[in-house]
């Protein structure tokens, strides 16, 4: 059995992409996002962590968390995030045919991929490009020509504190954003 190794720095912050299983394009479905809202919101109640930035795609997902000090249990709020949103709408969107023997091993639902990136971001500037980064993908991946008129996206809370201006990603600007996991 592999095992990964995972940063497990306590109170840090930390860059995540969680994929659908086969790129399966239903994250910006309204009854998934909804139940993935449910489901963050109620993980949240019990192990809390901050939002700092998220992108919502329909076929894959980045944020940042901040957890909270002398915690750095990431996983275990995955886990209880991913479970929820399978337990509520899985059935609608089970693949039968997508169901192997090592999905059914570990009761894996067709949903989501097993695994997901992580990464600790080591500093400020190391936060401010990834959260560039989160803001821009909607664009690199075609979805819109600006970030402001993707609507499953922190972008628009960053505007309001003032951190991005109403055109910043858009077209003609100098935006590079590579060299990240995805």
């Amino acid at each position: 059995m592999s095992r990964y190794r995972r940063a497990n720095t306590e109170g840090a912050s930390y860059f995540f992409t969680q994929v659908t299983y086969r790129r399966q394009a239903l994250l910006c479905n309204e009854n998934i996002r909804r139940a993935l809202r449910q489901a963050i919101e109620a993980v949240r109640v019990d192990r809390p962590f901050k939002i700092d930035a998220c992108v919502l795609l329909p076929d894959h997902l980045h944020c940042i968390w901040t957890l909270p000090p002398g915690d750095s249990d990431y996983s275990t709020r995955w886990n209880m995030i991913k479970r929820a949103v399978s337990l509520a709408y899985g059935t609608d969107y089970r693949r039968p045919e997508w169901i192997n023997t090592s999905k059914r091993k570990h009761r894996e639902s067709t949903l989501w991929q097993r695994r997901y990136w992580e990464h600790r971001i080591r500093d400020d500037r190391d936060f401010s490009r990834h959260v560039d980064y989160i803001h821009y993908n909607p664009i690199k991946h075609g979805l819109c020509a600006r970030a402001v008129d993707w609507p499953y996206s922190t972008f628009h809370r960053h505007v309001r504190g003032g951190v991005y201006t109403m055109d910043w990603g858009g077209i003609g600007n100098d935006i590079t954003a590579e060299g990240y996991g995805e």
